[in-house]
């Protein structure tokens, strides 16, 4: 009970982790403060793309999973197993980067361009 428990919050945080990489931006439109955090996402979803590095979520699902007795994800992880042919068709992975990756470069645009529009606040 414990591993399943492991492997499914490790499932949903990797879920809510790329909505995050995807449309976190759009929160900073709100809340400029995320953009910071939102950078570092965004560089970490870069990084796993190139496939050099294992997400730790993935590995720490994987964990729970062999513990609890249940198959592994597939080989490309967890895009691979819960989105990629489930969320959309596997030939338009390339696409589908590229839509993310527009998503995220309008919503940092919008942010900037609404900290440009601010006045600046007197430290005096």
């Amino acid at each position: 009970m414990f591993y399943r428990a492991v492997w499914e919050v490790a499932m949903v945080t990797h879920f809510v982790v790329i909505a995050y990489i995807a449309l976190g931006g759009f929160l900073a439109w709100r809340w400029p403060r995320l953009i910071w955090p939102h950078l570092g996402f965004a560089a970490w979803g870069l990084v796993q793309i190139t496939g050099l590095v294992e997400c730790p979520l993935t590995w720490l699902e994987n964990w729970g999973r062999a513990h609890a007795g249940a198959n592994g994800l597939k080989p490309g992880g967890f895009i691979d197993t819960y989105i990629e042919g489930v969320v959309y068709p596997a030939e338009y992975v390339g696409l589908v980067r590229w839509l993310v990756i527009g998503l995220i470069v309008v919503s940092w645009a919008w942010v900037l361009r609404a900290q440009l529009g601010r006045p600046q606040r007197s430290t005096a």
